[in-house]
């Protein structure tokens, strides 16, 4: 006699085993993610890097030796607005004096301004000498964000400057919802 016995189950391909087809879903999607972020990074680089960064390498030290042998000394001071906001025009005023205080004698300034995040926003205006030392300009930054400054004074073939990194809000919104009670 015979004793029946259930009939085996068939096995699946592994194909079709929910955690081969989970493990390979993961992977897919590790790649694309990967693929993305290349492709952004790529199309959206600010190109920031300098062309030639290697021979301004070489010449950096050159360049300081040259600075600090020259260096009269001069001090450049900023006055930035507390409510600069941007889309906004304002003026922004920087002083330069000389070792003994006194208002230093340049040939003429320029005012640059640098977007850390997107090159396409840099500009750069010329300075207006208001009078012995003291000069403006007239600058409406774009967007709100960090910007970074630099003030350019030359005087007698030499560049002397002033760099400083400032915030620009945004402007504040007069239509604003109000909550009231």
């Amino acid at each position: 006699m015979m004793i029946p016995t259930a009939p085996r189950p068939k096995s699946m391909p592994a194909w079709k085993s929910p955690w081969i087809i989970g493990w390979v879903m993961l992977v897919l999607v590790v790649l694309i993610v990967n693929i993305i972020f290349v492709v952004l990074g790529l199309s959206t680089n600010p190109g920031l890097v300098v062309e030639d960064f290697y021979d301004r390498g070489q010449d950096y030290e050159k360049t300081w030796a040259s600075r600090q042998q020259h260096d009269p000394g001069w001090l450049l001071k900023a006055d930035v607005p507390p409510d600069l906001v941007a889309g906004v025009p304002t003026v922004l005023r920087f002083f330069i004096v000389d070792k003994a205080g006194m208002p230093a004698n340049i040939e003429n300034a320029h005012f640059y301004a640098y977007r850390p995040s997107d090159v396409r926003r840099d500009f750069d205006l010329p300075m207006v000498e208001e009078g012995p030392g003291r000069y403006r300009v007239d600058v409406n930054f774009p967007l709100m964000g960090v910007w970074d400054t630099l003030v350019v004074a030359r005087h007698g073939g030499e560049e002397f400057n002033l760099s400083r990194r400032i915030s620009v809000p945004a402007p504040a919104m007069e239509s604003r919802v109000r909550v009231t009670n």
